[in-house]
């Protein structure tokens, strides 16, 4: 029963569908007859070979140490990369250096020492780190000079010795505050 019905839906489907995409194609065909529809993919990528699933089955080419084989080869075939790869079918001893590392290269951008060599983006980043520090101390200053009001006289050092001595005297929290560390009889603070 499930199955006639899956098949019923994709048949539905189809035939609603299949018109508007044979009026589509037949309106594309009229406007431009001398066209071809080509691959999309192709004349994204060009002429490049795809050899791989990639990162996330998309060809697209990135260099990356945790995904190290990308869909599709970095440059595009040219005649001399292609009696390169007819060669090197054959024997890799007869391939010299330079033709190995033109291999390379035509498949991959860059080799794993490049991709893990420091790029001295840390230099931007503190300098630009500093750099806000920087505007955050002269926005704390000009605040302080000229939006806080100057702070009140009961927190100058006189005023602050004079209340503690009103506080002993009071004998405000005698059991676990200030007062339980003052020794009343000897007038000094306990050790």
């Amino acid at each position: 029963m499930a199955n006639h019905l899956v098949r019923y839906a994709a048949q539905q489907s189809k035939a609603r569908i299949s018109p508007i995409i044979s009026q589509a194609r037949s309106a594309h065909d009229h406007a431009h007859d001398h066209h071809e529809v080509g691959d999309p993919i192709k004349t994204i990528i060009g002429n490049r070979d795809i050899v791989g699933y990639g990162m996330n089955g998309q060809p697209n080419y990135i260099d990356r140490v945790d995904f190290p084989l990308p869909a599709i080869r970095y440059k595009e075939a040219t005649p001399d990369i292609q009696v390169l790869r007819e060669k090197e079918k054959g024997d890799w001893h007869k391939l010299t250096i330079e033709e190995k590392k033109a291999l390379y290269r035509a498949s991959f951008c860059q080799t794993f020492a490049e991709m893990k060599a420091p790029t001295g983006e840390w230099k931007s980043v503190l300098g630009f780190a500093l750099i806000g520090c920087s505007i955050a101390c002269w926005i704390y200053i000009w605040m302080k000079q000229y939006v806080y009001a100057p702070l009140p006289v009961t927190f100058s050092p006189e005023r602050q010795q004079a209340q503690l001595e009103r506080m002993i005297n009071m004998q405000i929290a005698p059991i676990e505050g200030l007062a339980s560390k003052y020794d009343y009889e000897k007038g000094r603070w306990k050790e």
